[in-house]
């Protein structure tokens, strides 16, 4: 029902577009046939309104994907360097929820591991919505930061990682089915914040899909119940992202391209010192206004990766 309602969507966007295009000549008869030159501001207007309609219709071949119409699990994991990469992933959490938020897309912190000192060692949230997928897709890889470290004394120059990862929400059995046999399943009490209830209680769930190695742990909830369905469905994300690149990593070898490890594939450096760029590696689009970026403006950033996949 989702894909027809999406299809309807489709259709109904072209018949308007061919409605405007049709007005359009009967603007330009009008204008000709009256020699009214009145009209050319309201004609040239058409024009533009038609030519941004077709820029986006072109954009939405770009979001074609099997799964490019769902919500998406993004993780972050800090890298290697301590306080200076937690500190990092914090700050693209952030950028995450700033973009989601920009684009009216709900967005929930499922599972967090602080930092010793300041950010995050890992989280993992949910951003629900239409397409949410599809955007955050080309964000997947190892995210680079060169600054000036606000940790360090002497003020030196810092470069931090973290890796991100994308994946399609999975709603139920439909795209992933779990054998429950192949599960393994620990409780134990709650370590994060949630009051008395949760530190009583084993209600934290950690699975183990036991033929991929895959585990997921959830301790958000009150109710283990809660947090073993919570749980799932994020595992059934992981493995449908696991098939995803299986498949991409096959197709890639059978064109002859290079397939990195997943953290040598870094893909976008952030540059706050000795000057200032966010360069994506892969399209080579670049931007000085790093504030922007880090404030949840990704948009360019993720159309160019989009169209570099359609054109390329």
């Amino acid at each position: 029902m989702r894909q027809v309602s999406r299809l309807k969507y489709v259709v109904a966007t072209w018949r308007e577009l061919e409605k405007k295009v049709a007005d359009l000549a009967t603007l330009t008869d009008i204008s000709l046939d009256e020699d009214d030159r009145s009209l050319e501001e309201d004609i040239i207007r058409e024009i533009t309104g038609i030519e941004r309609s077709l820029e986006d219709l072109e954009f939405q071949l770009q979001l074609s994907g099997q799964y490019d119409s769902r919500g998406a699990m993004l993780a972050i994991h800090a890298g290697a360097g301590g306080t200076e990469s937690q500190d990092w992933a914090q700050m693209l959490l952030r950028m995450y929820l700033r973009w989601g938020e920009q684009h009216s897309y709900e967005t929930e912190v499922i599972e967090t591991s602080p930092g010793e000192e300041a950010g995050i060692k890992s989280v993992l949230i949910e951003v629900k919505g239409e397409y949410a997928y599809g955007y955050l897709k080309g964000e997947r890889g190892v995210h680079r930061l060169v600054r000036i470290s606000p940790f360090d004394a002497s003020h030196s120059r810092h470069t931090s990682f973290a890796l991100v990862e994308v994946m399609p929400a999975v709603d139920s059995e439909v795209d992933v089915t779990i054998d429950p046999d192949d599960l393994k399943v620990e409780t134990f009490r709650s370590s994060g914040p949630g009051g008395q209830h949760m530190q009583k209680t084993s209600s934290a769930v950690r699975l183990t899909h036991m033929p991929t190695g895959t585990v997921v742990t959830c301790q958000n909830e009150r109710s283990q119940f809660r947090n073993k369905e919570t749980a799932l469905r994020i595992l059934r994300s992981r493995l449908l992202e696991q098939e995803l690149e299986k498949k991409a990593e096959e197709q890639a070898r059978l064109k002859g391209e290079h397939v990195t490890a997943e953290w040598g594939n870094q893909i976008r450096s952030y540059v706050l010192h000795p000057y200032k760029m966010v360069k994506d590696h892969r399209t080579g689009y670049e931007t000085s206004d790093t504030s922007a970026v880090l404030d949840g403006k990704l948009d360019e950033l993720l159309k160019a990766y989009l169209a570099s996949r359609v054109h390329g």
